[in-house]
């Protein structure tokens, strides 16, 4: 019968490492539970420079109070993103046990972008603060909106810099921007409904009643005797300003109803306008239109030509502008419509502009550029002229086959 080999005993020098080995093991388990119980005042954290102590000053009974009953997320982080305290609110918007935050990485609870877009911000530059929005991907669950709000906590003693987050849900505020998203596009399509409803009386009684008028007139300076120059002078007045109101009631008709953008679409309509602002005022425009690919959907065209319909009446109202550049391009994913003049311009923190009506007429364009999920940007200064930019968002499968 085979006997097993008797065991070596371990020398004593292995056995003392191996006891050292184990009371460290059990030191760092004890330390690990102290800090995800919130039990210890600081910590080390092993980084690029050597160990640096961080204080918890969260520790405090009065603050931690303070902090856990929040309804916003805060944390305490490295430079490096590491999470040396986090608040139970913090631990319920990313859907994980409090002791398995604590010790982890904020980078493990966001995407490759936000990871990038964050990273900069965290590193100490001097900067007072910093805001930015990411999208939170909790253990299990949908991804949050988040507001992030970074400021960096300086050190004491021994202690090195570290950086206070305080973590915001914008899960309601995103709804509430849908809901107002909404209601404004509703608002728009019930303002293109009104000007279809006073384009259509404008067209078929105002027109008809100075046609008539415009007949009338005709008549009565037929009627007159030879001799009565008087009365044909005064007669044909009143038809060339009748007939100077009629093409006025129709220009307005064509504005109203968008008549052009429905007859031959977005570019022909700009360019329409163009000519009709320049006629009129003496203002040079120039346009600017690379190849664009198929038309875009009616109601984006319809948010594009309704901008650059406002910007050419601001233009004409209140710039003094001599001359106005319109550029229409597509960046990737977006259309851009952008109106530039040279005019007189104005200072955007100034509300006294906006009692001139400039300010209702920005309005509406921002408005009409959000109810298409776009945004509208204004820039401008006394002196400098204006230029207004539409970014709009293309859809998913749009071609390439209209140019200008």
């Amino acid at each position: 019968m085979k006997t097993s080999p008797p065991q070596r005993s371990p020398r004593p020098a292995q056995a003392r490492e191996i006891t050292a080995l184990r009371a460290r093991l059990a030191d760092a388990e004890q330390t690990l539970h102290a800090i995800r119980n919130g039990e210890v005042d600081a910590v080390v954290v092993a980084g690029k420079e050597g160990p640096q102590v961080f204080t918890l000053h969260g520790a405090e009974h009065t603050y931690r109070v303070l902090i856990e009953s929040m309804n916003e997320g805060a944390l305490m982080l490295t430079p490096e993103g590491v999470i040396l305290y986090a608040n139970q609110c913090f631990a319920r918007m990313v859907a994980s046990p409090l002791d398995q935050v604590i010790g982890s990485s904020i980078q493990l609870f966001l995407s490759p972008a936000d990871q990038t877009a964050l990273r900069p911000l965290l590193e100490p530059t001097g900067k007072a603060s910093a805001k930015i929005q990411v999208l939170l991907h909790p253990a299990h669950g949908s991804p949050m909106p988040a507001h992030l709000s970074i400021r960096p906590l300086p050190g004491m003693g021994s202690q090195s810099a570290s950086i206070g987050l305080v973590v915001t849900d914008m899960t309601e505020a995103r709804r509430h921007e849908e809901m107002l998203r909404t209601l404004t596009h509703r608002v728009v399509r019930a303002q293109e409904a009104e000007r279809g409803r006073v384009a259509n009386e404008l067209r078929v009684n105002i027109t008809q009643l100075l046609n008539v008028i415009l007949g009338r007139c005709q008549a009565l300076a037929e009627e007159l005797p030879a001799d009565g120059r008087s009365g044909w002078v005064d007669t044909t007045r009143i038809n060339e300003m009748v007939s100077r109101t009629t093409e006025e009631v129709e220009r307005i008709w064509r504005s109203l109803w968008s008549h052009e953008l429905e007859k031959s679409g977005l570019i022909a309509a700009l360019q329409k306008a163009n000519a009709e602002l320049a006629e009129r005022t003496g203002v040079s425009l120039q346009m600017d239109c690379p190849a664009l690919g198929e038309r875009l959907p009616p109601e984006s065209e319809l948010a594009l030509y309704r901008i650059h319909q406002e910007a050419l009446n601001n233009v004409e109202r209140h710039a003094r502008a001599r001359h106005v550049t319109v550029h229409l391009a597509k960046p990737d994913g977006f259309v851009q419509l952008t109106i530039k003049d040279d005019g007189i311009g104005f200072d955007l923190a100034d509300p006294v502009h906006a009692q001139a009506g400039e300010g209702l007429g920005l309005l509406s364009m921002s408005e009409r550029a959000a109810s298409v999920h776009g945004a509208l940007s204004v820039k401008s200064a006394p002196g400098a002229g204006t230029e207004i930019e539409a970014r709009i968002p293309l859809p998913l499968k749009a071609g390439d086959g209209f140019n200008c």
